[in-house]
């Protein structure tokens, strides 16, 4: 069942989604090469915790820690710990808090160091996939205008769409119906409307979509090894537009062709 959201329950998931988007910018400008992925994840839950929310992520289905830390072909989930990041790693943080019931949830790839330009290209596609994918979340619009937009982008640009894992409603769960897919045929899917909060969230593969889980039952790898990347933010669907909640400082809206992005001061503004 989707479940639109109230003015209310609108503004406090924004107010959980500010928490998010600056620790997550935090996480973002500490992740350097000889800095371990443990330390990330316990920056991320003391601050979290200092900025009055709770991790959502941590013990969610069982999963350990507060973030999730992906390591090059690690698409999504990896475990933190003691891994050290190295000069040319592609990082994927994701991170989600709950403020007063409520989740937001945000994610974001970052070249550790000097990488290869063919990292740095699929960086950039996947940061345009998220925002083309965006401006599609138009109401009276389709899931599967979002997906549409994102795949074909992706595809365009010779990169893989991962099919095994979707965006997803948010609220007081982390996951709730609509469920929202990174491919998919415009028109198709459920309708949006004023109210619906969902994360949008491309998992762009430098190769083949094909997906591995590690023996840890968490990690998602790409199953050919190659490089993947991860971008989201949490969205409401507005009369006006889309609107970002999770929108962070970092000058994060790449120049996409027919995207206008408004994000400072129009519909996508936090």
């Amino acid at each position: 069942m989707i479940e639109l959201k109230s003015q209310r329950e609108i503004e406090i998931i924004r107010r959980s989604g500010k928490v998010t988007a600056a620790v997550l910018t935090e996480v973002m400008q500490r992740a350097q090469p000889g800095v371990t992925t443990g330390e990330l994840d316990a920056f991320a839950e003391r601050t979290i915790r200092e900025r009055g929310g709770v991790p959502t992520f941590k013990g969610y289905r069982g999963f350990p820690a507060s973030i999730c830390a992906s390591v090059n072909d690690e698409i999504v989930h990896g475990i933190p710990g003691r891994y050290v990041l190295r000069e040319g790693d592609l990082l994927s943080i994701d991170i989600g808090t709950t403020l007063e019931g409520f989740v937001s949830d945000s994610a974001a790839t970052v070249a550790i160091g000097e990488v290869s330009g063919e990292a740095r290209r699929l960086l950039a596609v996947t940061q345009e996939c998220l925002m083309i994918g965006i401006a599609a979340t138009r109401n009276g619009a389709h899931v599967g205008d979002i997906g549409a937009a994102v795949q074909e982008h992706a595809e365009s640009n010779g990169f893989g769409v991962v099919r095994e894992l979707v965006g997803h409603g948010v609220g007081r769960e982390m996951h709730e119906e609509p469920q929202v897919p990174n491919y998919g045929r415009r028109g198709a899917g459920a309708k949006l409307r004023p109210g619906l909060v969902i994360a949008i969230e491309p998992m762009i593969t430098q190769g083949a979509p094909g997906v591995e889980i590690q023996k840890d039952g968490w990690t998602v790898v790409t199953a050919d090894g190659k490089l993947a990347a991860h971008f989201e933010h949490t969205v409401v669907v507005t009369e006006k537009g889309p609107k970002i909640l999770t929108l962070r400082e970092l000058g994060e809206h790449p120049s996409v062709e027919n995207f206008r992005p408004e994000a400072e001061t129009g519909a996508l503004s936090r």
